[in-house]
C-alpha cells in the first residue's frame, strides 16, 4: 500500500493531512523518514509519526526446507505429517509455501510469511525455472529432449506445455527444468512417453539452489543475499 493511502486510511487524518505530513518529512518508515507519497507500506514496515508509532510491523520471515517424501505440501493435514511440522517455529500459522511438492516428491521447498515475496516466486509471469532430478521405470531417450523443448500438450487443460530443457544423466535419470508449475506436470510429461516417474526432487527454485548440507526434514532460514536473489525488485526488509 503506498504510504499516502495508508495514512489516509488512518482515522485521524485525510488524504491531504497525509500528504502534509510527508512534505514536512515527519513520517519514518523501518527509520527512514519518506516524503515520496508512492512508498511502499507492507505489514512487515514499522512507520513512525514523530515519536508515535503507527504500525510495528513484523518481522518477515523466509525459511529453505528438505522437503522429505510422504510429507504433505499443507499447513494441516488429518491424515499426514505436513511440512509445517518439520518446522520448529513460533508462530507456524502464519507462514505459508511458495512453491508446492507431491506427496512422494522430495527436495527445495520454500516456505514464507511474505506473501509479496512468495507472489513473485509462484506467478507464471515471473518465469522462474524449476530444476527437478528425474528417474524412470524405463529408459529416456532424444526423442523426449525434442519433445519437451516443443512442449507436452495436455488434453484436459487443452494446453501445451512450455518448452522444457531436459539433461540426460543415465539411461533412466534426468535433470528437468521448467518455468510453470502444473498440476503433476513433470509426471505428466514423462507420461507422454507412456513412462512411469519413480523418483522425482526439486534441485532449485530461479537461482535458489537447495543446500546439500541440509538432511531430508531439515531447514534453516535464508540469508538477505538468497531473499534479494529470488526477488530482485523487492526492496531489502
Amino acid at each position: 500500500m503506498r504510504v499516502d493511502r495508508f495514512l489516509s486510511n488512518l482515522p485521524q487524518f485525510n488524504r491531504q493531512q497525509a500528504r502534509l505530513l510527508l512534505i514536512e518529512k515527519r513520517v519514518r518508515v523501518d527509520g527512514q523518514i519518506v516524503s515520496d507519497p508512492h512508498h511502499d507500506i507492507r505489514e512487515f514496515s514499522r512507520v513512525e509519526l514523530d515519536e508515535q508509532v503507527l504500525q510495528a510491523g513484523k518481522p518477515a520471515r523466509y525459511f529453505m526446507l528438505h522437503k522429505p517424501p510422504g510429507c504433505v505440501s499443507a499447513t494441516q493435514d488429518p491424515e499426514h505429517p505436513t511440512v509445517l511440522d518439520l518446522l520448529n517455529e513460533a508462530d507456524k500459522h502464519d507462514l505459508h509455501i511458495a512453491g508446492r511438492l507431491d506427496f512422494n516428491t522430495s527436495g527445495l521447498m520454500l516456505i514464507t510469511n511474505d506473501g509479496h515475496w512468495s507472489r513473485h516466486l509462484t506467478q507464471p509471469q515471473t518465469k522462474l525455472p524449476k530444476v527437478y532430478y528425474v528417474e524412470t521405470e524405463q529408459d529416456i531417450t532424444d526423442d523426449y529432449i525434442t519433445r519437451f523443448e516443443q512442449g507436452v500438450y495436455f488434453a484436459y487443460e487443452d494446453l501445451t506445455t512450455l518448452p522444457a530443457t531436459l539433461e540426460l544423466l543415465g539411461p533412466r535419470s534426468a535433470r528437468l527444468s521448467i518455468v510453470e508449475g502444473r498440476y503433476h506436470q513433470v509426471k505428466r510429461m514423462f507420461g507422454y512417453f507412456d513412462n512411469k516417474v519413480v523418483r522425482l526432487h526439486r534441485e532449485s527454485i530461479g537461482p535458489l539452489m537447495l543446500d546439500s548440507r541440509l538432511a531430508p526434514g531439515e531447514y534453516r532460514a535464508l540469508t538477505s543475499e538468497e531473499i534479494q536473489q529470488c526477488c530482485p525488485a523487492m526492496q531489502p526488509l
